[in-house]
């Protein structure tokens, strides 16, 4: 299908699941507009002419979704004959043919390894009038490599490798995407500058467990020189990562986290559990000992680090005895955030089938402990931010409540979400703003004083032309405006499947 034969024809994509998935998602809208198609308005719920499903595996119910949602846009198609639906992602790679028996109405079914046919396998289908599924068993080119539309003009994902050599027993995410395979490093940074030069100010760099990445092209040393590659790079101001191992935080790695001025007082670790017994069952290769000795290093060296972290509740044979060791260390470490989860079956995993599930009500009642537990300690945590001084970058979408409260929104630079008094000059997502806390929420913090300063920056006049170029377009168009998923949006969101 030449571009010509898709012009105009509008897209969805309907992403689920980690920051890996909405990466994808951008390669995948890159790669349909590349061939002809315009994105639907986000408002669209199934009236676009390709719906496509970015789908996660790592929920037990995460099928019972997918087919829910395919069912309701069954009737749809039936109407709009020209319609297709494609379906990619973790759960795709998983099922293969299962989906299109259970649905038959799929037109394609592609995995997380070629995610680059889309656009073909579309083509194949409307003209052989059947469901083409193609599931690759390993990658068939880097995702980087790939069109991209990038859901914001000033952050972005940078993916420095795929897949993961980790053997986590609650976790299918090996099966689905395959042994790490590292970029070279020069490709890298080479995405990153010209991602600089096209007005990007903040990066976050992606992979299934980030600081292993090396391991590949035999350097134990080389995410570490990566961050400080990145401290060189010119324009840009922030440097972020997600998510890494404890296994492989070195020492290394945080003397460059301490002394790359741009890489940012942030770290977003999976702990799982604090239990020895448990995390031993788990497979994961350290002990509480050894995270909580990792998160006194990083302090020691950066003083005003926010830690954030992963904990699953009610792990197979997880006692009352366990769980209390969770809370122990959550006690210990103080994390400025914790993305918590109850325990659930991810059909394909050793820890599936194990011994001593726990009763869905016990794992419930823990859940409730350790998040009130760790609520109380995100307040006390962001407290102690009131009365410093920081520097905030705007961003879009934000603050739901800034309309109603005449604020804007906008991230520190450890990530913690500022909500700040709206200046009498103009600001935009991008800009930096200088403002002090006067308040502390749990989950946020206020500066209801007067912006102190406003610095326009690059990222500030590419989201500007964007959104001009956006407006530009004919109805109906939608180009680049961050919305949820963006990494500017929701930059401490990295633990969003709780396997890494």
């Amino acid at each position: 299908m030449t571009a010509q034969d898709t012009l105009n024809r509008s897209y969805e994509i309907r992403t689920y699941g980690c920051q890996m998935n909405v990466h994808d998602s951008e390669r995948l809208s890159g790669l349909l507009e590349d061939a002809g198609y315009v994105r639907a308005p986000r408002d669209a719920d199934g009236d676009a002419d390709v719906v496509v499903f970015n789908t996660c595996a790592v929920r037990e119910n995460a099928d019972n979704k997918l087919y829910g949602n395919l069912g309701r846009l069954a009737p749809m198609k039936t109407r709009r004959p020209g319609m297709q639906i494609a379906v990619g992602g973790c759960l795709a790679q998983k099922d293969r043919d299962t989906i299109v028996r259970r649905a038959p109405w799929v037109d394609v079914v592609f995995g997380t390894h070629n995610i680059g046919k889309l656009p073909v396998l579309l083509e194949r289908s409307r003209i052989q009038g059947e469901a083409q599924v193609e599931i690759a068993e390993s990658l068939e080119a880097f995702p980087s490599t790939l069109p991209t539309r990038r859901e914001s003009a000033y952050a972005a994902w940078v993916s420095i490798s795929v897949g993961c050599n980790n053997t986590c027993t609650f976790c299918i995410v090996p099966a689905l995407r395959g042994k790490e395979k590292d970029r070279r490093p020069g490709d890298i940074l080479a995405e990153i500058e010209a991602l600089v030069d096209e007005g990007v100010s903040e990066i976050t760099l992606l992979g299934q467990n980030v600081n292993a990445y090396g391991s590949d092209i035999g350097d134990r040393e080389a995410f570490s020189k990566l961050l400080r590659a990145c401290g060189r790079i010119e324009g840009l101001e922030r440097v972020r990562f997600t998510s890494p191992h404890p296994r492989d935080f070195t020492d290394d790695v945080i003397a460059a986290m301490a002394e790359t001025p741009n890489v940012m007082p942030q770290l977003h670790m999976p702990m799982q559990s604090g239990s020895d017994t448990v995390l031993k069952a788990m497979r994961r290769s350290y002990r509480q000992e050894r995270f909580l000795g990792i998160i006194d290093k990083v302090r020691a060296a950066i003083p005003h680090a926010a830690i954030s972290t992963d904990i699953i509740v009610g792990f197979p044979g997880e006692t009352e005895e366990d769980f209390q060791q969770t809370m122990h260390a959550v006690r210990e470490a103080r994390f400025a955030q914790a993305f918590t989860f109850q325990y659930s079956k991810r059909p394909g995993t050793p820890a599936a089938t194990m011994e001593g599930q726990v009763p869905k009500e016990v794992v419930q009642e823990r859940y409730m402990r350790l998040s009130a537990l760790q609520e109380e300690i995100s307040w006390a945590e962001n407290k102690t931010q009131v009365g410093r001084t920081l520097d905030v970058m705007v961003a879009e979408g934000e603050g739901r409540k800034d309309g109603a409260t005449h604020r804007l929104s906008g991230r520190a630079p450890d990530s913690r979400l500022v909500h700040f008094t709206k200046p009498g000059t103009e600001v935009r997502p991008g800009d930096v703003v200088t403002v002090e806390i006067t308040y502390a929420a749990p989950h946020h913090l206020l500066a209801e004083g007067p912006v102190t300063a406003v610095r326009r920056t690059r990222s500030g006049d590419a989201w500007e032309k964007r959104t001009a170029a956006a407006t530009a377009k004919p109805a109906g168009v939608m180009l680049g405006l961050p919305g949820i998923g963006a990494p500017a949006a929701v930059p401490a969101a990295a633990g969003g499947c709780g396997c890494d």
